[in-house]
């Protein structure tokens, strides 16, 4: 069943303490340092009623009250809520060139980021292996010790969400692996797969540049190739087959290069980090460091003219995005945002020229906010969403 992203608003009947409590944590978790009288604004509870619910999460080890400052404000002050750092999730994101593993809290927090090149694409094995290595570690050193309780797995591939198996990771060469219930069974906490552009497109919405906005498409570009989300009203796309989103097989105007999928032209082909790579004479960068090589190369007349070529053909599809979705704002993550950044204004004319001109006015394309962030604390934010909906449930199963 679809799900809206905003939290929700409470209710004062007994029977939906749980709903309740979610509401409250939930907001907590996305505006860390919240006061009570803004909770009490947001859900729609009363007073008392969100004081008793604070209460029952600070007493499941959740959350913790912060009292401001006497001088913070005039009149009776209001306690700030946070999530407890301790409540972490495992975020893990193999990709064509390297293993990712980070540390994620409540709030969205990173904690830890590690990244492990590979010289080819990882196999499902060494992705377990690294995970269930990186945990063990994490848990041995870090001081206080974490309570880690679920993990969450952005890759990119064809994943069925009911089981969280993949169904083919093309580029990874994985085909039928059931990730979720292997690493489950490694790593001794519930795990949760999906594919990366709907992860990030979860993350930005919630975090990022997305936050507030009904109507978006998100683009994300990884070694990989292209993938994208939208939320449409406030729901997440997710398609028959949780399959929605494919938006890298979509064909462009003067595609000719044939793609894995079988089409010739896919906008991936044609828009990918690999030929941004081979103008740079690289073979690899970490996400982190390609806004500052690709604005040190722009003035290679090859690199420029690659860079050129990419936005106008991006441009295209973005017009054919904003068409069908007319969103408030279409984000671009990965080396989409890098690409973006260089230059700006050439993508948005290029974006205008391409677009049904009424529709195109009203939006607006951003990067992603998160940065090498991005599908870390979308993963977390699936894998934590068991907890966020039930905390009483799971907290007491989980956490004590």
């Amino acid at each position: 069943m679809s799900r809206t992203l905003s939290p929700g608003r409470g209710n004062q009947l007994d029977a939906t303490r749980r709903h309740n409590l979610s509401i409250i944590l939930t907001t907590v978790h996305r505006h860390p340092g919240v006061s009570r009288a803004e909770l009490t604004r947001l859900s729609g509870l009363n007073r008392s009623t969100v004081g008793a619910l604070v209460g029952e999460l600070a007493d499941l080890g959740l959350v913790r009250e912060v009292a401001p400052a006497e001088h913070a404000s005039r009149g009776r002050p209001s306690a700030q809520v946070y999530p407890r750092a301790e409540i972490t999730a495992l975020a893990i994101n193999p990709d064509l060139d390297a293993v990712t593993i980070g540390l994620v809290g409540l709030g969205g927090t990173v904690y830890q980021r590690e990244r492990y090149p590979w010289s080819g694409p990882p196999t499902v094995a060494e992705t377990i292996k690294v995970a269930s290595t990186v945990l063990t570690r994490i848990r041995r050193e870090t001081n206080p010790m974490p309570r880690v309780v679920a993990a969450g797995v952005a890759v990119p591939a064809l994943v069925r969400s009911d089981d969280s198996s993949i169904v083919r990771a093309v580029h990874l060469d994985w085909t039928a692996e059931p990730l979720g219930e292997m690493l489950t069974a490694a790593l001794g906490i519930p795990v949760v797969v999906r594919n990366d552009a709907r992860v990030a497109t979860i993350a930005e919405t919630v975090f990022g540049a997305g936050r507030g906005v009904s109507d978006l498409v998100y683009l994300n570009g990884s070694p990989s190739g292209i993938g994208g989300g939208a939320v449409v009203d406030g729901v997440t796309l997710r398609g028959y087959d949780g399959f929605g989103g494919e938006m890298g097989h979509t064909a462009v105007v003067g595609g000719r290069e044939q793609c894995h999928c079988g089409r010739r032209g896919c906008l991936e082909t044609e828009v990918s980090l690999g030929r941004l790579l081979a103008a740079l004479g690289r073979d690899s960068v970490d996400p982190g460091d390609l806004d500052d090589d690709l604005s040190r190369a722009a003035s290679n007349p090859a690199v420029r003219a690659e860079i050129q070529r990419q936005l106008n053909v991006l441009a295209g599809a973005i017009g054919n995005f904003v068409s069908i979705f007319n969103p408030e704002v279409v984000i671009l993550g990965g080396f989409l945002s890098s690409l973006y950044a260089v230059a700006p204004e050439v993508l948005d004319a290029a974006v205008a020229h391409d677009s049904f001109a009424q529709i195109s006015a009203s939006a607006r394309i951003e990067r992603a906010q998160l940065g090498s962030r991005l599908l870390l604390v979308g993963a977390a934010e699936l894998a934590l969403l068991p907890l966020l909906r039930d905390p009483a449930a799971h907290a007491i199963g989980t956490l004590r």
